[in-house]
């Protein structure tokens, strides 16, 4: 079949919308699909690569942040056997729709990522979009895929949910099992724990938490259960972006500038290191930004507790107090505790990083989505 993906951002852009998409359209492309990437050009980026499908970039009409007007969409399409939407993505919707009502032989598959929310001008666009357009695009596509039931029940998108549960579909991320294969650090100091945080640090991911989670390290820094146990804490920071000088500014206004890395962005090859030398990896999110994480399926694959908000989605990714541990969101105190548990007690740390390493092997390996993706889409072609 001839597939085409229709994603807001791409690699080499770093973010989860286009990560996933990315895998989404390998593994649709290894089952021996003929794959198109279309996603805008207007970061002029160049990206190659050896996977089997392809990437066009168009260039937009208009911009605006990660909404881009791309009216070509409306007759690039029509080649298609099955066009799988990456939604939100504002100014590319109503050329999906357009390109689908003008040609009825499209079937149109809408992945829904994330509620966008915002102030003044972004918020209207939002709005707009996720109230008229989405209703719209909802209707006519084939078929509605999720990475979680739990996040789309409690979204802003619950109503359309509702209306018609049959067409919804779950189709998680994945995470590839043998690159964060779980191997141990045997020549680590044990008396040093480091806690692990990956994002954008830019205004868009703000929502990610990593401001709580620098207060709750100085609370671990100056705890004195800690200081009791002669165990040094240090918060690895792997990611960059516009607020990066801003995290820096807390850090040092805070005094914990030494025990904290701020490692910028890094290729795959070092993230996996960066799994491999924490103790327990950290998505403090703070709203429904945050959708699912697919940095907590690297963590638990690298063998590591992991410690996420509670919050629609992300909660169903893992099981409290088995493979990690649940926080309330925006709850410094509770991210605290939370930290300390783990930090404190081996033991509890390996058994959760050893159940972690297990869930990610049985339900998120991309040898697993590759066939429920799969599934979909044949079952959209009948």
């Amino acid at each position: 079949m001839k597939i085409a993906h229709i994603i807001c951002t791409f690699p080499p852009y770093k973010g989860g919308m286009g990560n996933s998409a990315f895998h989404f359209a390998r593994i649709t492309s290894e089952l021996g699909h003929d794959v198109t990437v279309f996603s805008p050009d207007y970061l002029n980026l160049e990206y190659s690569d050896s996977e089997k499908f392809k990437i066009v970039r168009l260039k937009p009409f208009f911009k605006y942040g990660n909404a881009a007007v791309l009216p070509q969409l409306t007759w690039k399409l029509s080649a298609f056997d099955i066009v799988h939407f990456h939604y939100p993505f504002y100014g590319a919707d109503l050329f999906v729709l357009l390109a689908k009502i003008f040609n009825r032989k499209i079937k149109l598959i809408t992945h829904y990522h994330m509620d966008n929310v915002a102030p003044g001008i972004k918020g209207l666009i939002f709005h707009i979009g996720r109230n008229i357009l989405f209703p719209l695009i909802a209707k006519n596509s084939v078929f509605l895929t999720c990475a979680s039931v739990d996040y789309v029940e409690h979204s802003k998108i619950a109503m359309i949910y509702q209306r018609d549960k049959t067409k919804w579909r779950t189709v998680p991320f994945g995470v590839d099992i043998d690159k964060f294969n779980g191997d141990k650090d045997t020549e680590k100091d044990q008396l040093s724990k480091t806690i692990l945080f990956v994002a954008a640090l830019d205004k868009a991911h703000y929502f990610k938490g990593l401001e709580n989670l620098i207060n709750a390290t100085k609370n671990l820094i100056e705890d004195a259960q800690i200081i009791n146990s002669n165990i040094t804490v240090k918060l690895d920071i792997v990611g960059g972006g516009n607020m990066l000088e801003y995290y820096k500014d807390i850090a040092q206004q805070l005094g914990i500038s030494a025990n904290i890395n701020f490692a910028g962005r890094v290729e795959d090859e070092q993230l996996v290191e960066h799994y491999k030398d924490c103790d327990v990896f950290t998505l403090p999110s703070i709203n429904q930004g945050e959708a699912f994480g697919m940095v907590l399926l690297e963590a638990m694959a690298s063998g590591k507790p992991v410690i996420a908000s509670n919050l629609p989605g992300v909660r169903s990714v893992f099981t409290d107090k088995a493979e990690g541990l649940l926080v309330e969101p925006d709850d410094i105190s509770d991210l605290t505790e939370k930290l300390k548990r783990i930090l404190l007690d081996d033991g509890l740390a390996n058994k959760m990083g050893e159940a972690g390493r297990n869930l990610a092997k049985k339900e998120y390996a991309w040898s697993v989505i590759s066939k429920k993706l799969d599934n979909v889409y044949q079952e959209v072609s009948n």
